[in-house]
């Protein structure tokens, strides 16, 4: 797994050298300072010669420097070594989600995978950057580092403490603008998290209109946005440790100073100086940077088991070989078709379903709920693959063809329409993205939804709410309606389209999509028989299969089924 995790690191193999050149170059200057104040001690000092003091001094400034411009880089670029990683594991689990069968999301808890793909993935980018870095500057100090032990004077103190107010002011300042970009960060990760979420909530309607690029694109753009946000907000941060490192060795230079004065006037003991603070400081950074780092590592390696979870999930594939299929009649064949789902094999959904549906004709199923109506047409797109039998249309079985141009043929419209947050011409564009608002509004017209739409606030580029929020039942159903008038597929599934609406909005949708089944194959699933009466066949689905077959006026002369059904519904007509 380590070794898995070490891949991530290829493409920014110059940025990891560089942090961890600059991480041991930082804490080798941090083992060479003390050396430096026991020389000042006992070499320079005695000489008495404030000039040669001051040289060296200016040597040690220029160290500082160095180290200053290292914690820059290791603060800054190592950061952004570890974003990109995050970066790019966030949009291969992403990408690679994308290509799950549905039957993967009817399993899991849409909450787990937006946490395995923002909350995992934050952690696992933390200890990227950290990770490497803080054993590099714990083995190096730990094993360089000396204890030495002195005493200040009271003079010293007074003057350190003189310069707090400054570290105050310099500490509210940074913090202010730290806590202001950071702000704006958890904006963006919020919109991710919206983003992906919709996404894998209308993942059906994402493959039937084979809108997995169009989702890649738009995710991609989302987390490039966090990403830079991210950038911005730690380098606030890393200005702000700069300050209070640059404050810290800025202090310890006047300390020097003030030091030599004492030493020299008689007024500090020789010795008595800054070698013991840096001593102390490095000697409990080890202790800190390895608990940190085994706290980290744990949490990170959890979360990255977790992310290769999602990757070692089989991605739904075309069949070598497969056919891009470009025009279909919608000759559609199902032969001997039997299917269960995954998480309950034993039980047999379908089983030795034979039927055919001639191309632009109709077929309508009906039947008790469980009796496996709506999953007959999600076979035919995919959703999920056949235990047994074969499915063809216009003689070729769907294994044969490319999912996405299977899918590129077919058109559904749902009892639960989906529709994506943004505006009412985004959604409408889901049929066909390249198309002009010239079509755009022809397909809104030819789904009686162009009225409405104009008399939004903005129009079609009004924001309709998430999930159309501020729409209603037969608005939302209409959208979907013009989605696929704008896809203009050879063959259309219509799974209990209307069941969900009231009578007088049933009564204009069906209407509606009586004219868009004209000149297409037109698979229907229905809860309200009244919408089927006109179908040119009329299958009766139970879980013993298809009981009953034939057109209205055939099945209510055999008086079965179909007949009690009808006897039930108060509404047809």
């Amino acid at each position: 797994m380590l070794r898995k995790f070490m891949a991530y690191y290829k493409p920014y193999k110059k940025l990891f050298f560089i942090d961890m050149f600059a991480a041991l170059v930082m804490s080798l200057i941090d083992l060479i300072t003390p050396q430096f104040t026991s020389y000042f001690i006992d070499e320079l000092i005695p000489k008495g010669s404030l000039s040669l003091i001051y040289r060296y001094l200016f040597f040690l400034a220029i160290a500082y420097l160095i180290h200053v411009i290292c914690g820059y880089v290791v603060e800054y670029w190592g950061h952004v070594m570890g974003v990109g990683i995050e970066y790019d594991m966030r949009k291969e689990m992403f990408d690679h989600m994308q290509t799950l069968p549905v039957e993967f999301y009817d399993n899991v808890q849409t909450g787990k995978l937006m946490s395995r793909l923002v909350g995992d993935l934050n952690e696992i980018s933390e200890a990227a950057h950290h990770g490497p870095e803080n054993v590099v500057l714990a083995t190096t100090v730990f094993i360089g580092s000396f204890i030495m032990m002195f005493i200040t004077s009271w003079q010293l103190t007074l003057i350190l403490l003189a310069f707090v107010p400054i570290m105050f002011v310099i500490a509210i300042n940074r913090n202010m603008k730290f806590r202001n970009a950071f702000r704006e960060m958890r904006k963006k990760i919020a919109q991710i998290n919206a983003q992906a979420e919709n996404n894998f909530s209308g993942i059906r309607v994402v493959k039937a209109f084979n809108g997995e690029e169009l989702e890649i694109e738009a995710f991609n753009e989302g987390n490039q946005n966090f990403a830079d946000t991210r950038k911005v907000a730690l380098k606030t941060m890393a200005e702000f440790g700069v300050s209070v490192k640059t404050f810290i060795y800025s202090t310890q230079i006047i300390v020097f100073i003030a030091g030599s004065y004492l030493v020299l006037n008689g007024q500090l003991e020789v010795g008595q100086l800054v070698a013991f603070l840096l001593y102390v400081q490095l000697f409990r950074q080890p202790v800190d940077r390895t608990t940190q780092f085994l706290l980290m590592f744990n949490q990170a390696m959890s979360g990255f088991e977790r992310f290769l979870e999602v990757l070692d999930i089989p991605a739904q594939q075309d069949k070598e070989g497969a056919l891009e299929v470009k025009q279909l009649n919608g000759h559609i064949r199902y032969e001997n078709v039997g299917f269960a789902y995954e998480s309950n094999k034993e039980k047999q959904v379908l089983d030795n379903i034979d039927f055919e549906v001639l191309p632009n004709k109709t077929i309508a199923f009906v039947g008790p709920s469980g009796g496996g109506k709506s999953t007959l047409c999600n076979l035919l797109v995919r959703f999920y693959e056949l235990d047994e039998g074969r499915i063809s249309i216009d003689d070729i079985d769907i294994t044969d063809m490319t999912i996405q141009s299977l899918r590129h043929h077919v058109g559904i419209v749902s009892q639960d329409v989906f529709i994506f947050a943004g505006s009412a011409k985004d959604n409408i564009l889901y049929g066909k993205p390249d198309a002009s608002d010239d079509e755009v509004i022809e397909a809104a017209k030819k789904a009686q939804a162009y009225d409405f739409i104009s008399e939004l606030p903005y129009g079609f580029d009004t924001d309709i709410g998430e999930r159309g929020a501020k729409l209603s039942g037969g608005q939302k159903q209409r959208i979907a309606l013009a989605r696929i008038f704008l896809k203009n597929p050879q063959i259309l599934i219509l799974d209990e389209a209307t069941s969900a609406l009231d009578n007088q909005t049933e009564i204009e949708i069906q209407e509606t999509l009586n004219k868009l089944s004209q000149d297409r194959t037109t698979l229907v699933v229905a809860h309200r028989l009244s919408t089927i009466r006109h179908a040119d066949e009329i299958c009766v689905v139970t879980q013993e299969g298809i009981v009953e077959r034939g057109n209205h006026d055939t099945l209510m002369e055999r008086q079965g089924l179909y007949y009690q059904l009808i006897n039930t519904q108060q509404d047809f007509l």
